[in-house]
Order: structure tokens, then C-alpha cells, then sequence
């Protein structure tokens, strides 16, 4: 971190306040990553090409005019529109990558070099910039990084769905986000290693890795035991119950994770010799009779509602939930004290977004910034860039090359 003018602050004083990063990235996993930062306080430049960030088009739903996709991993950053087929625009992008203490690109691999915004070309000039390159399937593959693409190859899909039915994706593009809060602690550690040791380095995620880390126990079964998961449905591979189960009038979900709990468990649905029986007290056994031990607790949980289940159950330090919509979920955090949904910005330009799950007591998290409007920031980004100190420019323009490019991200 530099000493900068301050045509870029941000509101409050978080703990990466002061922190310049240039977000060259575009759809989910390096823009939630850079949400991550901007929301402990670092100024983050998101640089778009053109057309703009694919997820500006992926609508419906919408807010205004506003696709709600892109509003949800935005907040908090500055914007401007840089055409790397322009000289005049790529020189300003080589400027920004230049003066940055933190860059996040998601390019095909090599896609940046011919741009001179390449990992080794910016830290020839700037060798104390971390820079974050995240791909689909590492460096040296060329496959697409779409989220689905790995929810296939990785093999969560075969796990994902009813044992009878085809393989599902998540409701969400899981690996996306688990690759964004993967590049985002990366990052937080070469910023530690720049404290200590003044040096800059390149961090580097896949989401085909992060698929194979976020997999957890069901990679880890393959890794130790060659063990080769499928799908379950809602079972648990190792424990029972730990599953949505029908009651009167619809479904609650019972996660009993120990024999203690699968003692109250019996008494609470009135059958207690179920916790004396063999087949039934330990969690390994339990779990390879639960053909026999289902239908016992099926019959027991019809005496009573979804709703009367969880009132009884959860006072008992049982572990169940209702299963809920997304509007339902919210309402519930909101219940709870959590302040699931907090407005980001200020002025004519207030966008409800949710919260960042991360409280700190010393350094509030902030939400100074909407997010923001297609090259909002230009001018105010070129103005810092003329007033800030000045920095020799990277590399070669394409059009010193003869070449014509767009500036995909």
C-alpha cells in the first residue's frame, strides 16, 4: 500500500482501507472476490469492457433497469469502460494495473498478455502488486470456466439429485462462489507476505480445484478410501437421520449428528426403545438399518405439523428446520437478528443488497457504494489517474502490434 490522493477514497475504515485494486474480472467468481474486498474497505476499480460485465444482460429479475445478477456482486466499486482495442483506453488500463496493490483477472488463460496486463509484464514495473489470476481449469487449460461446465466434470452433479432421477446442479453456481472466497483468502495471504517481506506474487485459483476442495468428504472418500460416492437424494452418506421427512402437512429437516441427540430424538417422537435397540443406538448401525428405522420415525412424525415439530424439537437442542423459499429464508435471518438485507449506496442511488456475512468489532464492514451504474465512474478514475503519481505504462499496445482486440473479460 502507496500513499494516494484522494480522488478514491471510501467511506469508513475498514481494515483493507487504502488498498487499490483493479478488478479486470467479469461474471461471479472474481467479482465476488472483489466484493469481498471493497467491503473491508479496499477501493476497488472494476474495469469493463464495452458491452459490459456479461451479468448487466442476465435478466429477468430486475430492479429498474438493473439486473438483480449483477447488483448482488458489485457493491462497493468504482466503474470505468476501457476498450483494450483503443490505445488511448489500453494505455489507461496499463496505468491502473501500474498504480494497483491488488489486481483480479479472469481472462482465458494468456489472454491478458497481448495486452501487456500479464502477470509478469505488471510486476516488472510493479513487483509488490498481487495479482490474482483465476481460470476454469487452471493455467494451461483452455476450457471455458463455466460454473456448470464444473459442476459436471468435478462429479458434484452425480452426487446431487434422487438415486432414480438425473443428476441436478446446485440452485446456485456453488463453485463460482466457493472460488471467490478461495481467491479472495489467497489474496489476503500474499498481502500478509507483502508485510512482512515487501514482495508482491501472482495467486492462482480454478474453479475445477476449488470443486475438488469444496467437495470435502466426498472427494476426501475418494482420496482415502477410493471410495466412489452417488447419489442419495437427501440422505446423508454417513449419518442418520439427516434428511428432509414428511410430517401431517409437509416436510421438516431432521439432522441428528450424534447417538446423544438421536436418544432425545426417540423420546421426543415417543418411541425411546428405539435408543435401546441395537439395530437402531449407535450412528454406524443406525445408519446401515435406516430401511427399518425410517418408516418407525415416518409413522411417528404424521401426528403432528411441520411447524408443531420444529417448535417441539428445537428446545430439546434437536437440529431441525423448516424448508423454506429464498423470500422465506430471509425473513427467517431476518427473525433471527441477523439484518440479512443492508442498502448499499447514498443520494438518488440506494440499492438493497445482503449483508456480508463477516462482523468485525474493531473495523466495520461498509456499504458506501451502489453498485455501480455502466462506466460510472470513467471520468473520476482518469482524474485520479492524472493526479495520482505517475507511472511508467506496461508494455506494448495492440495497436503498436497491428492488432485489433476486444476487451472480453
Amino acid at each position: 500500500m502507496t500513499d494516494r490522493d484522494d480522488f478514491l477514497t471510501r467511506a469508513g475504515s475498514g481494515p483493507l482501507s487504502g488498498q487499490v485494486v483493479v478488478d479486470f474480472s467479469r461474471v461471479l467468481a472474481g467479482p465476488y472476490a472483489t466484493m469481498m474486498l471493497a467491503d473491508l474497505g479496499a477501493t476497488v476499480i472494476k474495469v469493463e469492457g464495452p458491452k459490459g460485465d456479461d451479468t448487466r444482460h442476465w435478466a429477468p429479475p430486475v430492479r429498474d433497469d438493473d439486473a438483480t445478477y449483477f447488483l448482488s456482486v458489485n457493491r462497493n466499486k468504482f466503474d470505468i469502460v476501457l476498450d483494450f482495442a483503443d490505445a488511448d483506453d489500453l494505455a489507461v488500463a496499463q496505468d491502473l494495473a501500474a498504480r494497483a496493490d491488488i489486481i483480479v483477472e479472469n481472462f482465458k488463460p494468456g489472454g491478458l498478455a497481448k495486452f501487456g496486463l500479464d502477470y509478469d509484464t505488471v510486476a516488472a514495473s510493479n513487483p509488490a502488486v498481487v495479482y490474482a489470476s483465476i481460470t476454469g481449469f487452471g493455467p494451461d487449460n483452455p476450457l471455458p470456466g463455466y460454473d456448470l461446465l464444473v459442476q459436471a466434470m468435478s462429479g458434484f452433479m452425480s452426487v446431487t439429485g434422487s438415486p432414480e432421477g438425473s443428476p441436478y446442479r446446485a440452485g446456485v453456481a456453488v463453485f463460482d462462489v466457493i472460488t471467490g472466497l478461495h481467491t479472495t483468502i489467497g489474496i489476503l495471504a500474499a498481502v500478509q507476505h507483502r508485510m512482512l517481506t515487501g514482495e508482491g506474487q501472482l495467486v492462482e485459483t480454478n474453479l475445477m480445484s476449488s470443486a475438488m476442495s469444496g467437495l470435502v468428504n466426498q472427494s476426501g472418500a475418494y482420496a482415502a478410501a477410493g471410495a466412489n460416492p452417488t447419489r442419495m437424494g437427501n440422505a446423508h452418506p454417513s449419518i442418520y437421520p439427516y434428511q428432509p421427512m414428511a410430517t401431517k402437512d409437509g416436510e421438516i429437516v431432521i439432522a441428528v449428528g450424534n447417538d446423544g441427540q438421536f436418544a432425545t430424538f426417540a423420546e421426543a417422537l415417543g418411541r425411546p426403545d428405539w435408543a435401546e435397540d441395537d439395530r437402531f443406538a449407535k450412528a454406524k448401525i443406525r445408519n446401515a438399518n435406516q430401511e427399518l428405522l425410517e418408516p418407525e420415525i415416518l409413522e411417528a412424525l404424521r401426528a403432528h405439523t411441520a411447524d408443531e415439530w420444529f417448535d417441539a424439537l428445537t428446545p430439546l437442542g434437536i437440529p431441525c428446520a423448516p424448508i423454506n423459499s429464498i423470500a422465506e429464508g430471509v425473513e427467517r435471518a431476518k427473525d433471527l437478528g441477523l439484518d440479512p438485507i443492508v442498502e448499499a449506496g447514498e443520494g438518488e442511488r440506494i440499492i438493497p443488497t445482503i449483508r456480508n456475512p463477516i462482523r468485525l468489532s474493531k473495523s466495520e464492514v461498509s456499504y458506501d457504494l451502489a453498485p455501480p451504474e455502466f462506466g460510472r465512474d470513467s471520468e473520476r478514475v482518469r482524474d485520479w489517474l492524472r493526479h495520482s503519481p505517475a507511472a511508467t505504462t506496461l508494455g506494448t499496445t495492440a495497436a503498436d502490434e497491428g492488432e485489433s482486440h476486444h476487451g472480453h473479460h
